[in-house]
């Protein structure tokens, strides 16, 4: 009965005009989303918002369906007001075809920016002035539209990823790693346009949980003590949703997008699935209420990205020509264990210090032996560091400001709070034994 009154609303409120516009909200709220009806509404969005909203096609299904990308920020400034560069956020959705929910959530995220921008909300319009969303709604069109898990190839994209492929029990992982063309779109993509990302979440349906790496081992990742702060905090203050280890959380499983975001691209990565509670082809509860709970799990994430990543700010830094004293807090969330400092001359760099590690949250206080290095007219130093601990994370260069570096001869540095009034005395002492002595010998 709730299926047949599903039906019999949805099919009433799909006789208003939609071939050139966004669904009116009645559709949006309750039918999923087909590949038509999901063109529709990223297009009506490219051209309603133009300056927040860049709509790409980035591939093809193995049935020639586009795989269309929302870039969503505002466009009028390619970096944040403070000039730095904006955060990058990856989100896809709809690997498996009969996974709706999940595919909703990442239409509800877009919606949530694209919207709360048009409206004035202050919470969208802060995030899209620092930040970069690029989201993949559904990622198998194919599977979508005939409500199957596996791609037309029945395949199942989400074991199709270059990450120790087929090494786990599964099924129909395919022929080889990103042998679909729906996942190799997608890695390109990951690789060429998103490579730097500070957060990827891969939607999907089935367990009310999030899955943090690894699907393969039960060990933690490298960076527990991220996936463990933001699990922590969510628990908190927003959701009681389990945030787990995918292999102890769900089952073995390998070749996924999740671990391939993190153990080759080195982004923090979590697979949000939704419960497995959906009807086809819509649900009866509003979905913007459906999903409620897990959208302000997502506005979260994404209002705290700046976080997830070491930030290594210098608080004091002092040179005395054979060591550098270092002072540097981590404003971020992730630990970062290989920090050097190097000096640059004419962008080449002249020296590197030996490593050192500062904690996520925490405040290191360093020693670098610095006999090797000479200065220049025209040298600097700066921090270079990965931004996780993750072998795969990215490394950043960041300059050390000028202000905040002293550089002295280490030996007149010692003595200098001696040199009055002791030195003084004892200067004066010897020049007039000297001066007795010159009197003595011209008598």
């Amino acid at each position: 009965m709730r299926v047949l009154a599903v039906l019999v609303m949805l099919l009433a409120a799909s006789a208003a005009p939609v071939a050139s516009a966004q669904q009116p909200d009645i559709v949006q709220e309750h039918w999923y989303h087909s590949y038509a009806t999901l063109t529709i509404d990223v297009n009506a969005w490219a051209d309603d918002h133009p300056d927040i909203v860049n709509l790409l096609v980035v591939g093809q299904t193995e049935l020639g369906r586009n795989l269309w990308m929302l870039q969503i920020s505002d466009w009028s400034a390619e970096t944040k007001p403070d000039g730095t560069a904006k955060e990058i956020v990856y989100i896809d959705g709809g690997h498996h075809g009969n996974e709706h929910l999940g595919t909703e959530l990442a239409f509800l995220t877009a919606e949530f920016y694209i919207e709360g921008w048009a409206a004035g909300d202050q919470e969208a319009i802060d995030v899209l002035k620092t930040t970069e969303l690029h989201i993949l709604i559904m990622l198998n069109a194919d599977g979508n539209d005939i409500d199957t898990r596996w791609n037309i190839n029945q395949v199942d994209l989400n074991r199709n990823y270059d990450h120790y492929w087929n090494t786990c029990p599964t099924t129909q992982p395919g022929s080889a790693a990103f042998s679909e063309s729906e996942t190799h779109a997608n890695s390109i993509y990951m690789n060429t346009v998103v490579p730097d990302a500070d957060l990827y979440v891969t939607m999907h349906t089935g367990v009310w949980i999030m899955l943090y790496p690894w699907g393969k081992w039960p060990e933690q990742p490298s960076d527990w003590e991220l996936f463990h702060f933001i699990r922590d905090d969510v628990h908190a203050n927003i959701s009681d949703i389990p945030i787990q280890n995918a292999n102890q959380g769900l089952y073995p499983n390998c070749g996924t997008s999740r671990d391939y975001g993190y153990g080759v691209m080195g982004f923090p990565t979590f697979t949000f699935e939704t419960d497995d509670e959906q009807w086809l082809p819509g649900t009866t509860e509003p979905l913007s209420s459906r999903l409620g709970e897990e959208m302000d799990v997502m506005r979260y994430l994404i209002t705290n990205t700046w976080y997830w990543r070491a930030r290594l700010s210098v608080t004091s830094f002092e040179y005395s020509g054979d060591s550098i004293e270092l002072k540097v807090d981590n404003l971020g969330r992730a630990t970062t264990s290989n920090a050097t400092v190097q000096y640059i001359d004419d962008e080449e760099v002249v020296w590197t210090s030996e490593l050192f590690s500062v904690n996520a949250t925490n405040s290191s206080h360093v020693y670098l032996d610095t006999t090797n290095l000479s200065l220049t007219d025209d040298g600097h130093f700066e921090l270079f560091y990965q931004k996780r601990v993750i072998d795969a994370s990215m490394w950043v260069n960041e300059s050390i400001p000028e202000e905040l570096i002293e550089i002295s001869d280490g030996e007149e540095k010692s003595w200098l709070p001696f040199v009055s009034p002791i030195w003084a005395i004892l200067a004066i002492g010897l020049a007039g034994i000297r001066k007795n002595e010159d009197l003595i010998t011209n008598l």
